[in-house]
């Protein structure tokens, strides 16, 4: 029973609509006309980006889906991008751009996580909207991203809902006020920052590697490149009932292999890579040292090739030929490689060469997986896909060893190994921030500590709530006022009311004395008429914190901070050394010198960041995320070395 479980992963994935801008005097057939004459323009304009794209799972794909209820009838698709979270942002990019090449059209995209796109620009939202009122507000129109709002009034706003609106009445608020439910500037900065440097974008994230591989692989790849993601998706989801099929392979046999230059992502390639895989003995897949040096390359090729083997194990050789004439059987194909040919997808290639003949098949491929998707009784799986090159496309294997001494180089995979560093640069571009740019001597020693404890007086001024803490976005923010009114309202509230409005009883300076026996305390009621005013209050509470205070004065704790008058008269040096001396000459003084609040802030502060010796630890993130940056500790360092002083 346990040996037929497979391992179940969640695989994310994000689903896209695309409605036509309502109009009441199309009839529902016309509308369903009208929406299939779409698909075939969106995927026929964008097929150069589309085609030679490489998937982690599923392609973006479109098709017709009928009304349902208050769902007006739209175009829809839905693609599992697994780990390559690459894969949803780029097709966002590609709804943006249709969205702004069709501007008829409206398109909604969310994920599993709901509208993701929110939560990339959750900085910069509006305060009233959450996920409870989000639902049919985020949309694209015209390239650009809206955000229906809410009214702030039941009727300030007639054309607005009170409550989220339905498909079709966000549809007819878009398209009548489209410059009204524009999202804010920095919202459509932090999604356009995200789909940034598309379509060059796509090269950056591909790895090219040699691999050395069986010949039949080598033929699959050439025809169809993208089924390397399904190959590495099975070696790497693997069981141990796949791996039988790999103990004497039947497809891709050892002896045929040949050295090629394989095209990944950056995602499938690491996920290759970081795998720990002996191959079984009766394979007859076996390795050079690890110190040879194209050890890589036999190492990816073997893992390659099983993922290959598994997929090939899962289906018949002569499976039904119906799913093999699904393309040219198509009415749709030829209008739409007349359409690709008109957009210059074959680059001026003469019609029968070898290259055009590729291009081709990665069209036909293209189309029956986006555009004409068969029902997935007859869609063809990745194995019977290799299985049907295998059985077309005749391949010389002397042939391709020849080409072994023409290859391209490989990249460089070093960004598998990032320095701390260079992880936080990333880290940084992705939250779109810019790299801090270190500080030099002269601002160094011209550095003014009083930011530090503005910005800390900033942080804490900022109203917190059960989400959190509001941090300061600048550290040179309004200066913080002070209103007695609402101070002394809110000590209205945490003591309770005044006697006149309620039963409950006061306590007076001698009450609040009694609180340092050790024995259990009875608060001796007042009479009920007695009015104590919240001034006499506030003095009670005054004098019993300062009674604490000249407790606290003697003790460790108090010793631990320095006062003004220990700074006007002795050195900081000397302040932690003769701290016992003072307060023990001072012990029956009733005076208390005050405490330099921000001195201690900011020594606490940067005792705090020296102890981090250059890492990440809470001052430095605080003082960050405060928009504060601190100078490298020079004293440290020079410390720090031995034999220096």
């Amino acid at each position: 029973m346990e040996e037929n479980m497979k391992l179940v992963t969640l695989e994310d994935t994000v689903e896209y609509h695309l409605f036509l801008i309502p109009d009441e005097s199309r009839d529902p057939e016309k509308q369903k006309e009208i929406l299939q004459k779409y698909i075939e323009r969106i995927m026929t304009l964008f097929a150069p980006i589309l085609v030679p794209y490489i998937w982690q799972n599923q392609p973006f794909n479109l098709k017709y889906k009928p009304g349902k209820g208050s769902v007006p009838a739209h175009l829809y698709g839905v693609t599992k991008f697994g780990d390559n979270i690459e894969d949803e942002w780029f097709i966002v990019y590609v709804i943006k751009e249709i969205t702004k090449e069709f501007p008829e059209l409206i398109a909604r995209i969310e994920d599993n996580d709901g509208q993701f796109l929110l939560i990339e620009a959750a900085d910069f939202l509006p305060k009233w909207l959450d996920p409870e009122n989000s639902v049919n507000r985020v949309f694209f129109h015209q390239g650009e991203l809206c955000i229906i709002p809410a009214p702030r009034k039941p009727e300030a706003e007639s054309w607005l809902p009170t409550t989220p609106p339905t498909i079709p009445q966000a549809l007819t608020i878009i398209s009548a006020h489209p410059e009204k439910v524009l999202a804010s500037e920095l919202v459509r900065a932090s999604v356009n920052r995200r789909i940034k440097g598309y379509p060059e974008k796509i090269q950056a994230s591909l790895h090219r590697a040699h691999c050395f591989l069986p010949a039949g692989i080598v033929a699959v790849l050439k025809q169809q490149p993208r089924l390397v993601a399904a190959a590495v998706q099975a070696f790497y989801l693997r069981d141990p009932i796949d791996l039988r099929a790999c103990r004497i392979f039947k497809t891709f046999l050892p002896e045929t292999r040949v050295m090629t230059l394989v095209t990944f992502t950056k995602c499938l390639y690491a996920q290759l890579v970081q795998q720990r895989f002996v191959p079984d003995r009766r394979s007859g897949y076996e390795l050079p040292p690890p110190s040879h040096p194209q050890y890589r390359a036999h190492e990816l090729g073997m893992k390659l090739a099983h993922g290959f083997e598994i997929l090939c194990s899962k289906c018949s050789p002569h499976f039904s030929d119906s799913k093999k004439s699904l393309v040219t059987n198509s009415p749709l194909w030829a209008s739409f490689l007349e359409s690709l040919k008109k957009n210059d997808y074959f680059k001026g290639l003469i019609e029968g060469s070898a290259q055009y003949q590729e291009r081709l098949e990665m069209a036909k491929n293209y189309f029956q997986l986006s555009v004409n998707r068969p029902e997935s009784s007859l869609a063809m799986s990745p194995g019977e896909e290799i299985l049907t090159v295998l059985q077309t496309i005749p391949f010389d294997i002397e042939e391709l060893k020849k080409e072994e001494t023409n290859l391209h180089p490989e990249d460089d995979d070093r960004w598998l190994d990032l320095s701390p560093d260079q992880l936080e640069q990333l880290l940084q571009e992705a939250a779109g921030k810019k790299e801090s740019q270190p500080i030099s001597k002269k601002e160094e020693q011209d550095y003014d500590l009083t930011q530090v404890s503005e910005s800390m007086k900033a942080f804490i001024s900022k109203v917190s709530t059960h989400k959190g803490a509001e941090l300061p976005q600048e550290p040179s923010e309004a200066p913080i006022t002070f209103d007695a009114d609402s101070f002394l309202n809110y000590f209205d509230k945490i003591l309770g009311p005044r006697p006149h409005e309620s039963d409950s009883d006061d306590l007076d300076e001698e009450d609040f004395e009694c609180l340092d026996s050790d024995d259990d305390i009875d608060l001796e009621t007042q009479e009920a008429g007695e009015e104590v005013s919240l001034k006499g209050t506030l003095d009670n509470l005054k004098s019993y914190m300062a009674q604490m205070d000249q407790e606290l004065a003697h003790t460790n704790i108090g010793k631990s901070f320095t006062t003004r008058k220990q700074l006007n008269k002795k050195p900081p040096s000397q302040t932690a050394s003769n701290n016992s001396d003072e307060e023990d000459s001072g012990a029956g003084d009733s005076v208390m010198e005050p405490v330099d609040v921000d001195l201690n802030l900011v020594s606490n502060i940067l005792e705090s960041y020296s102890s981090q010796a250059g890492l990440a630890g809470p001052a430095s993130n605080l003082l960050q995320s405060m928009g504060v940056q601190l100078p490298d500790n020079s004293d440290h360092r020079a410390t720090s070395k031995p034999g220096q002083d």
